[in-house]
């Protein structure tokens, strides 16, 4: 269990974790970045598709390793209190943060499902679609990176 807990909570050490907490948050950063050049030019390229591949191998790592651990009675470590209304970062601890982590994580999921759509050009006209995909990043980006933060950081209700 240790191991999942290690694979599935890794997060940067560094002052860059304001902007990327976690491995997964920098790839859908970079992802957002690069979104760009496809809508501009109106065609995906090669590389672009590899990368988001490894986006949702980066995505099905940690939502396999959560599953895992929810199963054995895991939650996130902001809704786990220690001791003394803590929790193992010295912050108050919010129950609710659980929910929200498992939102986020069905969210990311449901971005990803629409960015492949987009890039592929089903169920809407290709050019059009590829307008779309810096939006469709962004929000992968916002999301992945509100995973990492509530599992951290407590929320407007702690203690509750």
């Amino acid at each position: 269990m240790d191991l999942l807990r290690a694979i599935h909570g890794y997060q940067f050490g560094s002052s860059l974790a304001l902007l990327f907490p976690t491995p997964y948050a920098l790839s859908t950063l970079i992802l957002l970045i690069w979104s760009i050049a496809p809508a501009v030019k109106g065609r995906v390229s090669n590389s672009f598709t590899v990368w988001l591949r490894i986006v949702w191998v980066l995505t099905l790592i940690p939502v396999a390793t959560g599953v895992i651990l929810a199963l054995g009675g895991a939650k996130v470590p902001s809704a786990v209190n220690v001791g003394g209304g803590l929790t193992k970062y010295g912050l108050p601890y919010d129950p609710s943060r659980d929910l929200e982590h498992w939102m986020y994580s069905a969210f990311a999921l449901l971005s990803l499902y629409i960015i492949e759509v987009l890039v592929r050009g089903r169920m809407i006209e290709h050019r059009t679609g590829l307008k779309f995909l810096p939006v469709a990043t962004l929000f992968l980006y916002g999301v992945a990176y509100m995973i990492g933060r509530v599992a951290v950081l407590p929320g407007s209700t702690p203690g509750t």
